[in-house]
């Protein structure tokens, strides 16, 4: 399934399903929908209770029959069901009546790079399901580039970094398609993780959810570099007694734990730099790597990288937006019809 710029022209709507959020682009509206791909059920009765915001504050606080879910996980639909009434929701009553009216409706989606046939199937089957007609698909990395302004269409090494929840891809394009990349299994939750765990192996206290992304801010300034404070307190819940309790963490243990899974992420630069043509890599020692997402907002990231690859190391403007917005400049009529060749990699 793959879409050309005269096909993506016809679509109506763009929707970039992501482990983490969910993005609605509407062709003449614009980014309608910006919301957690989280939904919470009434498990006795099967109803919606809420989506996006408002279910992501409800994680961890809810009786036992109130099941918050995830129907994305790594840019793969894996509730079909879920997902088609999470965007409902999110869409609203009122756009969904307006797309309703177009003939013949027609649907971009982002999909990830290498995804497989039953990934991609159930990215076509959440569209249909909302009364899409024709759904297109466009690899994330390409999306993500034309959203970024990167000048893709040129015989020139570009190199885009997409940061997301739960997977890393890493690319270079030129005359807009995917030259090499590979697509790391290490993203935001894997940082999360590795935080969680290392407050409860070393201080033996269990970390709230939503407490994760503030501590990691706490870290610094930059994060990821030693020039943060040098400890930060941490509420949370002892796993001998249950009790709450408040410790002082050593921020540089913490920084540590989070570059542990973030080595993955080096490795895989490394391996596309080595697939890549000497002339692109010459390219990218001048113009360097475009970090995009959400997890490339963590703090010192892009410094760490920095250092490890010796190139210059550039976050997005909005990075968090940019495949969205990437596809919605595709429907617009924004971009060269250069730079969709091979849209789906």
């Amino acid at each position: 399934m793959t879409a050309n710029l005269d096909q993506l022209r016809r679509c109506h709507f763009a929707v970039d399903l992501g482990a983490a959020r969910t993005r609605v682009y509407v062709k003449g509206a614009g980014l309608i929908v910006d919301q957690p791909s989280v939904a919470a059920v009434n498990t006795r009765t099967g109803a919606l209770m809420a989506v996006g915001e408002f279910a992501e504050q409800m994680t961890g606080r809810t009786p036992s029959y109130i099941k918050t879910v995830r129907p994305v996980s790594g840019g793969t639909v894996v509730d079909i069901e879920m997902a088609q009434r999470m965007l409902r929701h999110l869409i609203g009553e009122k756009t969904r009546r307006v797309l309703r009216r177009k003939p013949r409706l027609r649907a971009a989606a982002c999909t990830p790079h290498d995804a497989d046939p039953l990934a991609r199937r159930a990215t076509v089957e959440t569209l249909v399901g909302l009364g899409a007609r024709r759904v297109e698909l466009v690899d994330t990395l390409i999306a993500a580039a034309v959203g970024c302004g990167l000048p893709v269409e040129r015989a020139e090494a570009t190199m885009i970094m997409v940061c997301g929840a739960a997977a890393t891809q890493v690319a270079v394009l030129s005359l807009g398609s995917i030259v090499t990349a590979e697509r790391i299994g290490v993203g935001g939750e894997a940082v999360d993780n590795a935080i969680v765990q290392h407050l409860r192996h070393q201080h033996e206290l269990m970390l709230p959810s939503q407490s994760v992304r503030p501590l990691q801010l706490a870290l610094s300034g930059n994060g990821l570099t030693p020039h943060g404070p040098a400890t930060t307190e941490i509420h949370g819940r002892d796993v001998a007694t249950g009790l709450a309790r408040t410790v002082q963490v050593d921020t540089a243990a913490v920084r540590n734990a989070i570059q542990t899974p973030l080595t993955a992420v080096l490795d895989g630069i490394g391996k596309v730099l080595r697939d890549c043509p000497p002339d692109l890599v010459a390219d990218l020692a001048d113009r360097g790597i475009m970090m995009v997402g959400g997890t490339a907002l963590l703090p010192g990231f892009d410094q760490m990288l920095r250092q490890a690859t010796g190139m210059p190391v550039h976050i997005a403007e909005r990075p968090d937006v940019c495949a969205v917005q990437g596809l919605g400049a595709m429907l617009d009529g924004k971009v060269e019809p250069l730079v969709l060749n091979p849209a789906a990699g």
